[in-house]
C-alpha cells in the first residue's frame, strides 16, 4: 500500500440509539456520537432513537444500508446481557462480513478503562452492502472510547497503512 497520504475526505454517518427509556432530550450517547463525527469533518445523514427490538432496529438499519449516501452508522446501546438487549442479534444477519478485529480491539482498549467489566460487551461491527456497521455499548464514555480509540482513524483516508474510506466511496456494483 502506498506511503503516500490521502486527503481527509467526509463520510454521511447515520446515528442509531437503541433504547427503551432514551429520548433526544436525554440521549447522551447519540449526543456524543454526533458531535464526534461532526468535530471530525462528517456529516449527520440521519438520527434516530428506536426501542430494543429486533424488527425496528432490522428496519431502520436495512433502509440505511440500502441508501448509497450512508457510508456508516454507528449504533449505540443493546450490546450488554440484559433481556432487552438484541443488537448482535438484530444486526449480525444483515451483515456480508463481520469485522472481527472491532470487539476485540474495543474490549482490549476499554480493559484498561473499566476492567473486567468489558466482557459484558457485545460490541461488534461488519460490512453490509458498503456500509461499515459499529455496534456500541449504550454509555456515553464506551461510545467516546470506540471512536476516538478505533472509529475515527478507520475512516479517515489519510491513515495508513489502511483505512475503509476508499471502500466505502467507491460506486456500489
Amino acid at each position: 500500500m502506498s506511503k503516500s497520504s490521502s486527503p481527509f475526505r467526509p463520510l454521511n454517518i447515520c446515528v442509531l440509539t437503541v433504547s427503551d427509556t432514551r429520548t433526544p432530550e436525554n440521549d447522551t450517547s447519540g449526543d456524543a456520537l454526533v458531535s464526534l463525527l461532526s468535530d471530525s469533518g462528517h456529516t449527520l445523514k440521519d438520527r434516530a432513537i428506536v426501542k430494543d427490538d429486533v424488527y425496528q432496529m432490522r428496519a431502520i438499519v436495512s433502509q440505511w444500508i440500502a441508501n448509497e449516501e450512508a457510508h456508516v452508522i454507528l449504533m449505540t446501546g443493546g450490546t450488554g446481557f440484559y433481556s432487552r438487549d438484541s443488537t448482535p442479534e438484530a444486526i449480525i444477519p444483515l451483515l456480508d462480513k463481520e469485522i472481527d478485529g472491532f470487539g476485540e480491539l474495543f474490549r482490549h482498549i476499554s480493559y484498561h478503562e473499566i476492567g473486567t467489566s468489558t466482557i459484558q460487551s457485545r460490541a461488534l461491527a461488519g460490512l453490509a452492502n458498503k456500509t461499515l456497521v459499529f455496534c456500541l455499548p449504550g454509555s456515553t464514555g464506551a461510545c467516546k472510547t470506540a471512536w476516538n480509540n478505533v472509529i475515527k482513524e478507520q475512516l479517515d483516508a489519510s491513515h495508513r497503512p489502511c483505512n475503509f474510506v476508499e471502500m466505502l466511496l467507491s460506486p456500489r456494483m
